[in-house]
């Protein structure tokens, strides 16, 4: 059985005064049977990993360099962001894509990276709505799962995120039958690279305008491990329905 997953991805929100909510959080999922993970913005890692000592709630990252170490003015490392207390990271995220220039081949080098400093890489693929208009969904999901995993990727190092761009931010939610194809097509492509047992043990997360009100729902997908949040993981009230709604799934 994979270990069901919630992530939920601050972006660029949340100051020192966000850590209240964080410990409301941690509270509230004291009883949690899912893995519960708060990727805050990097200037909160550490202290947010002090307030979640000893809780159910992880810290994790939003990004990392692809090089261990150098002359990268305003980047960190991965090593640094484990050192700050992050076990995860999230790495190519369709902003990131889109607002830097990410390629597939430079999410497989910081996924590389972030393995080797003992992070779990959270890998994004999606869609955006013309590529699905286009029918090419499946495509486009497919090459982005292909170059952006490393080689040696696992169920302990590698979680994969299908997150249509269309969906994110939006209230926009695809069908359950179009979640469920997409993550059987990504099942099915990782059984072809890895072998049946790896590929079985890789978790699934669904992304996308994810809230309490649809979460029951997304999570009764078949292939669909939890979900990686954006908005609805800022305040308790919103986030903890959904890791309830997750455990009621396992």
């Amino acid at each position: 059985m994979r270990q069901k997953l919630v992530a939920g991805n601050w972006k660029m929100n949340g100051t020192a005064s966000a850590l209240t909510e964080l410990g409301n959080l941690a509270y509230s999922c004291k009883s949690a049977k899912s893995e519960v993970l708060i990727c805050p913005p990097s200037t909160l890692i550490y202290r947010a990993s002090n307030v979640c000592v000893d809780s159910k709630v992880e810290i994790g990252a939003q990004d990392c360099h692809s090089a261990t170490y150098g002359a990268h003015t305003g980047d960190l490392s991965a090593e640094m962001l484990h050192d700050a207390g992050a076990t995860a990271v999230i790495l190519g995220h369709s902003e990131r894509r889109a607002d830097h220039a990410e390629t597939d081949k430079l999410v497989r080098a910081k996924a590389t990276t972030a393995i080797a400093a003992g992070l779990t890489a959270i890998i994004c693929v999606g869609e955006t709505l013309v590529e699905r208009e286009a029918g090419r969904t499946m495509d486009v999901v497919r090459a982005q799962l292909e170059g952006s995993l490393p080689d040696d990727s696992s169920g302990s190092k590698v979680v994969v995120a299908y997150e249509p761009v269309w969906a994110i931010g939006t209230g926009k939610v695809p069908t359950v039958e179009q979640i469920a194809e997409v993550h059987s097509g990504l099942r099915a492509s990782l059984v072809k690279r890895f072998g049946g047992e790896t590929a079985k043990a890789i978790r699934l997360l669904y992304g996308g305008s994810v809230k309490s009100s649809n979460a029951k729902e997304i999570f009764a997908v078949a292939e669909v491990d939890g979900a990686l949040v954006g908005g609805a993981s800022l305040k308790a009230a919103d986030f903890a329905p959904i890791v309830s709604a997750l455990d009621a799934s396992a």
